[in-house]
């Protein structure tokens, strides 16, 4: 298989302290404490028997350890003859390793064999040796022969490093080749997966992940008598870890020899590592085997010509143009070395237009294997190859003579601020620009075209920075706390990291739980102690822990395993679309985890259904990489191995094993995630993350598309902007508790909550600024209990807010509501005990711990044993009630046999300041608004004052003082007896000899607790309308439709009266005086009477006897006028011949209308008074006389009528002469008054004969018009003086009386214009300006 399968792949992460290969877990040596000693180190009753001497030089190292500390043991004949026999063991095995030791020879083509004695040399004088040298030099397969050659492999393995396990696999076949050994024997390797090692082995080729997990187990690697770390220069971080450690190790085994070797790129700085003042390390360089390197600059912002323009190329046309250049150079392949997976697909598709002729190749590390393979077979053709770094010093592809260097790579580096692996885009240093051109020197000369000019490469860095100084320390850091190798900062690393990455490090293992402590006594928990012992990333590691304890290990197993290795999923750049679509049958809403175990249960499936070639064809036409389904799922048994020999059980679902815990799973996982999650900002596609990051769901998430609003993420990664990669939406209380201390809260707004009997507030908590709870109560006694303490003394015992069954409680609340209701009444606020006195008096009497009502009833159950009066309040404690009188400030409102209950509320400002009165919805018909505007007694003398100063300034400033005026005025009045205004009016005229009128008082000016506020309330005492008026709050309660649903029980209680047109025994019957019922509680008396609706009359109860005789009087006639019939046409054609002209000028809308309103008119004259119509007989009777006369009297009336009707076509042609005047306007007001539709029944009968006199009046005016214009308008003012006058005493008078006193005056004011303005026409009295005021007067009296 190519190495480019292997990309990138390592097999071990430093703070994996084992893997597969190794499954015993490592265990941390534990510290003996207070100088105790084991029992096999204490004196025994037996002294030592003599042992056969231990030959160290015949025996391995690990064997003379192991001889030592038994000889230490040995304590009878049996001991002594038992470890003879283990000698001789151990010798035997040495001189077996003896005769493994191959003949040895050295290719001579090779560079590294011509210095192959000072080689020698150098590592048989120093214990560390640095061997420098370009690829090809042959320094990977023979330095192991030349250490053999000198005896070393024997005592111990030699031990040869490679950073891949390609390599090792390759490097350890070819040794084996060259030393004509099979491969396992002399010459083994040891990969993930892999072990073709046995302990025999002189030379073992391992991965440098390997190597540490044999130190977790051996820390003085005891196995080994050399090391050799290859390929130092690419300082990754296991490299660098182990270098670390050979430093600290090296004083300890003086026996061990280290070489390193390095491209040579800096290789002094691996000397300088490990070089002593008494001990310097040599360098040793060895020539590479290539060919010339002809370097060029191309620029892509260059100048084109003397004048200094200049010609700028993007990329891709400067790589077009640098292939166009090197074809002209001859024949062989060209290296492309790009930054992006995208840049090398946008310029594959460019180059494809431009240059058809070549085979265009990408190749990078996510490439199939198919893809891969076309690269490194040999082609007759010429190629183009795209790269990214991976071809760099990873994989050398064959036929490579050109190289153009774009000059960028792709980096990993770790934010110290972001907390997250960025992968920017960067300029490459000068090392690995060199290590680029030299890929086209290795089959004959080549050429290397830098698409950067030569000042930007002198400008770079010389080197790469090592992989330490840029990426997180959590793996070194673990291993090191399991190694128990003190302190990271302290720790010999080539380039000691930057104590920002040791910090943040530290803190994910302490946010996976894993660490606690701090420097040297920092140490592993429990929870670490397993992740140590687990050969995967520690947020992987963390995982699986989390899985073990909620019952889903295995499931969790898998998807570690899959996090842990490069996806299996292929997409093939010319099968995109297919490969998306065969995938996305294994996507599960919602989770990309979820959808790894939906793959890998498919996989499990086909693989037992089908035979293995079936079963990799399968995977191919799925677009799945057979081979890393292969390593998935050996690392999963792997890890199974690993966790079982731990002692926890790994249950694998069958087919009738129900779906796993999908919560189980997401909170596992999220263990390891706690600084990768994220909440979505509003509706944006984009997530606020830990440290406040931003980043978006990557595309190829299931979840990109509708993201959940909480996610965790496998991987952070910063391409052209923060993805987040393989998700999952999680629920944030899994984070809040997986966080424990982590998580950050913050509380605010400390309020009272009466419901819990506590103090609350409201609890923020956020995980590395990622808000998990935004707003959520929480008891406060914990958090502040002085604060708590105040908010419940104050706001439960002095304000009242606890639901409590306590009797103190109850009887305090009691005798404070009372004192407060005498506030409220006298509108004070100084009677009752304030709630600072109050609140002094339970804090002197309750301890300081009680913070909650929970605290007060633990407390209080004990202390009422010997106290239970100590929190009683005394009345006296409590208020001053000797200022304040009952009857002053009654608790019910009297009208009639209603009694309405009044609240007193004392609250400047509010709208319920002052007084309100309640009334049940069922007593409001009954009340009248008569008596409400008098107030309650304590309140009169204050509203005289307050209204006498509502007087214009004109006439206030006349009385004197108010406060002097007002209440002696009041007192002489009878209250409720008239309106207030009208009679403080006529008082304070005869008090003062101003002469005052009841409008001039203005009552919307007076305040607002003088005033009374009505509410209508239900039958539970609830409110459901409120207004400033009585008439207000009954148009609120019709058009509440809350009202009506309450009323709606009523209603079904008391049918409405059925509509009658005729009284008889069967339809109304008797009607009843009175009748007495409970409404609302009250017991009140009712008048049954008849009142007029559409279609007749009905039986109603009316609240007072005048309503019901005035309501049943206009039924009696209505009935009536049913039963009665009209007068018919002819009694018009009765008429004399004017008159029967005249009835076209009447205003009704046909002569039968104004017939039926002649006979209304008769049949009330001939009714008279029905107050004594009580039954269906009576009414006979009134029928029967009202019909003998109705006919007659109503010929009559229409007579009347008819010949006042004659006058207005006079009246008509004289207005129409004289057009718009004042005059004309004030005649047309006056026939609007006399002349209408209905006149003829609204005209009194003693006025009616009248009419005729009223419009000859008019005529003469007119006639008189325009030359009397001048006395005309006197006359007018005069008639306005009477008017406004009349307005006024209407205003003065009850309102029982200003019906009558219209009407009257009305026609006092017709004769008034007779007498002015046709005096002529004459008048039954006579009239003056002056006799009709007096008059007016009088009706008012």
């Amino acid at each position: 298989m190519p190495a480019a399968a292997s990309d990138g792949a390592t097999d071990h992460y430093p703070g994996q302290a084992m893997s597969d290969e190794s499954p015993r877990p490592a265990r941390r040596p534990r510290r003996r404490r207070g100088g105790s000693r084991r029992p096999s180190d204490q004196a025994s009753a037996h002294p030592p028997v003599a042992t056969v001497p231990i030959p160290d030089d015949d025996v391995t190292i690990a064997d003379a350890h192991r001889l030592h500390q038994r000889a230490r043991r040995v304590r009878s004949q049996e001991d002594a003859a038992a470890f003879e026999s283990a000698v001789a063991r151990a010798t035997q095995r040495l001189s077996r390793r003896r005769e493994l030791v191959p003949t040895l020879d050295y290719p001579a083509d090779l560079p590294v064999s011509a210095a192959r004695d000072e080689i020698r040399e150098a590592i048989a004088a120093h214990q560390v040796v640095v061997i420098a040298g370009e690829t090809g030099s042959g320094k990977t397969t023979q330095l192991p022969k030349i250490c053999l050659e000198l005896g070393r492999g024997v005592r111990g393995a030699i031990g040869h490093t490679q950073p891949r396990r390609i390599a090792a696999r390759s490097v350890a076949t070819r040794i084996a080749e060259e030393t004509h050994t099979d491969l396992g024997a002399a010459v083994g390797f040891s990969v993930r997966f892999d072990d073709r090692s046995g302990a025999d082995t002189l030379v073992k080729v391992m991965t440098d992940g390997i190597l540490l997990a044999e130190i977790a187990r051996d820390r003085l690697l005891r196995a080994y008598d050399t090391i050799i770390v290859d390929e130092a220069h690419e300082r990754s971080l296991n490299i660098d870890f182990i270098l670390g450690f050979l430093k600290q190790l090296l004083p300890r085994r003086p026996d061990l020899k280290v070489i390193i070797t390095s491209a040579t790129i800096d290789p002094g700085r691996f000397a300088d590592h490990f070089a002593t003042d008494d001990a310097p390390v040599p360098v040793i360089s060895v020539s590479g085997r290539t060919y010339p390197v002809e370097v060029r600059y191309r620029p892509l912002v260059r100048d084109s010509d003397e004048q200094g323009d200049h010609e700028d190329l993007d990329a891709i046309g400067g790589i077009a143009a640098a292939v166009t250049e090197l074809r002209r150079e001859g024949p062989g392949d060209i290296l492309v070395f790009l930054a992006t997976e995208r840049e090398i697909r946008d310029t594959a598709d460019s180059l494809r237009r431009s240059h058809p002729d070549e085979e265009i190749l990408p190749l990078f590390s996510r490439l199939s294997t198919a893809d891969q393979n076309r690269v490194f077979s040999r082609s007759s053709g010429r190629r183009i190859v795209l790269s990214t770094n991976v071809a760099e010093t990873s994989l050398t592809v064959p036929g490579i003579r050109y190289v153009i260097d774009a000059g960028t790579a792709r980096i990993s580096r770790y934010s110290t601020r972001t907390k997250v692996q960025r992968l920017p885009v960067e300029p490459i240093s000068q090392a690995s620009a060199r290590q680029r051109s030299g890929r086209c020197g290795r089959v004959a000369d080549g050429i290397a075209i830098r698409l950067y000019s030569e000042d930007d490469f002198e400008a770079r860095p010389a080197f790469t920075d090592p992989e330490i100084l840029r990426t997180n320390l959590a793996s070194v850091i673990l291993t090191m706390a399991a190694l128990d190798l003190g302190d990271v900062a302290r720790f010999p690393f080539v380039d000691p990291p930057d104590p920002r990455a040791i910090r943040d490090g530290v803190g994910l293992l302490e946010e996976l739980g894993a660490l606690r402590g701090r420097g040297d006594d920092r140490e592993l928990t429990p929870v670490g102690r397993d992740i140590a012992s687990l050969p995967i990333e520690p947020r992987w590691a963390r995982m699986v822990v989390a899985a073990h304890k909620q019952g889903v290990l295995y499931e969790v197993l898998v998807v570690v395993a899959a996090l842990s290795l490069p996806d299996v999923r292929e997409r093939p750049t010319e099968h995109r679309q297919a490969a998306d679509e065969m995938h996305a049958r294994f996507a599960v809403p919602g989770s990309d985890f979820l959808s790894i175990l939906a793959l890998w249960r498919h996989l499990e499936e086909q693989r037992r259904a089908l035979s293995g070639n079936q079963f990799r064809r399968q995977c191919a036409r799925e677009f799945l990489h057979w081979l890393r389904i292969r390593e998935w799922r050996d690392l999963v048994g792997q890890l199974e191995r690993i966790v079982v020999d731990k002692g926890w059980t790994v249950t694998r679902p069958t087919d009738d094993s129900p779906d796993p815990d999908a919560a189980a799973i997401h909170q596992s996982v999220l263990a390891g995630l706690l600084g990768q999650i994220g909440v979505r900002e509003g509706d944006t596609r984009e997530f606020l993350g830990a440290r406040g990051t931003k980043f978006v769901v990557f595309p190829g998430s299931g979840l990109a598309r509708k993201p959940p609003r909480f996610v965790m993420a496998a991987e952070i990664v910063e391409t052209s902007r923060l993805f987040a990669r393989t998700v999952a939406g999680i629920e944030p209380e899994w984070a809040e508790r997986l966080a424990g201390d982590l998580a950050k809260r913050q509380y605010s707004e400390p309020h009272w909550s009466s419901k819990r009997g506590s103090a609350m507030a409201y609890e923020r908590v956020t995980l590395y600024g990622v808000p998990l709870v935004a707003r959520r109560a929480v008891p406060y006694g914990r958090i502040d209990p002085e604060a708590s303490r105040d908010l419940f003394l104050r706001r439960a015992l002095v304000e009242g807010e606890w639901r409590t069954q306590h009797a103190f409680f109850a009887h305090n609340r009691a005798l404070l509501e009372e004192a407060r209701e005498l506030e409220d009444r006298a509108r004070r606020g100084d009677l009752v005990i304030s709630d600072d006195q109050l609140y002094d008096f339970y804090d002197a009497r309750i301890p300081a711990d009680v913070v909650s009502g929970a605290h007060f009833d633990t407390w209080w159950k004990k202390a009422r044993r010997t106290r239970p009066d100590l929190l009683d309040l005394t009345p006296e404690d409590v208020a001053d009630t000797s200022t304040v009188s009952a009857g002053q400030f009654p608790d019910v409102w009297q009208q009639g046999e209603a009694r309405l209950r009044l609240v007193y509320r004392f609250s400047p400002g509010s709208t319920h300041d002052g007084i309100t009165v309640l009334i049940p919805l069922a007593l409001l018909p009954r009340i009248r608004p008569a008596g409400f505007d008098w107030l309650v007694p304590g309140l009169r003398d204050d509203l005289a004052v307050a209204l006498i100063r509502t007087l214009p300034k004109s006439i206030r400033r006349r009385l004197g003082p108010a406060a002097d005026v007002g209440p002696q005025a009041m007192a002489a009045l009878t209250p409720r007896s008239e309106p207030v205004v009208t009679g403080l009016a006529r008082e304070v005229t005869r008090l003062t000899g101003v002469s005052v009128g009841a409008d001039d008082f203005d009552p919307s000016a007076l305040p607002a607790h003088l005033v009374l506020r009505f509410a209508a309330v239900d039958d539970a005492g609830d409110v459901v309308a409120e207004a400033d008026s009585l008439a207000a709050l009954t148009a609120a309660v019709h058009g509440s439709t809350r009202t009506a649903s309450r009323a709606a029980p009523r209603a079904e209680a008391r049918p409405a009266a059925p509509v009658v047109t005729s009284w008889t025994a069967s339809t109304i019957g008797t009607l009843q005086s009175q009748v007495t019922e409970t409404v609302a509680g009250q017991t009140v008396t009712s008048h049954p009477a008849l009142r007029v609706v559409d279609g007749g009359v009905s039986v109603v109860l009316e609240t007072t006897a005048a309503a019901a005789r005035a309501s049943t009087h206009r039924a009696v006639l209505r009935l009536l006028e049913l039963s009665v019939p009209p007068l018919k046409a002819s009694a018009a054609s009765a008429l004399p011949m004017e008159q029967r002209l005249a009835l076209s000028q009447s205003p009704y809308a046909s002569v039968e209308a104004l017939l039926a309103d002649c006979t209304r008119a008769a049949i009330v004259e001939a009714a008279g008074d029905t107050g004594d119509v009580r039954d269906p007989e009576t009414f006979a009777a009134l029928r029967a006389r009202v019909a003998a006369v109705a006919g007659q009297q109503g010929r009559a009336i229409l007579g009347t009528v008819a010949d006042a009707l004659t006058r207005l076509p006079a009246v008509h042609a004289e207005l129409a002469r004289l057009g718009e005047s004042r005059a004309t306007a004030d005649v047309r007001d006056q026939l609007s008054q006399l002349v209408y539709a209905g006149f003829v029944g609204d005209t009194p009968a003693a006025q009616r004969p009248r009419l005729v006199a009223y419009l000859d009046a008019v005529v003469v005016r007119l006639q008189r018009l325009p030359a009397a214009a001048s006395t005309d308008a006197r006359g007018i003012d005069a008639v306005d003086r009477v008017v406004e006058h009349w307005a006024q005493v209407v205003a003065r008078c009850a309102p029982a009386r200003r019906a009558a006193v219209n009407d009257r005056a009305h026609w006092l004011i017709e004769e008034l214009r007779v007498g002015l303005f046709a005096e002529r026409v004459g008048t039954p009295f006579p009239v003056s300006e002056k006799r009709v005021l007096r008059a007016i007067d009088a009706l008012a009296a």
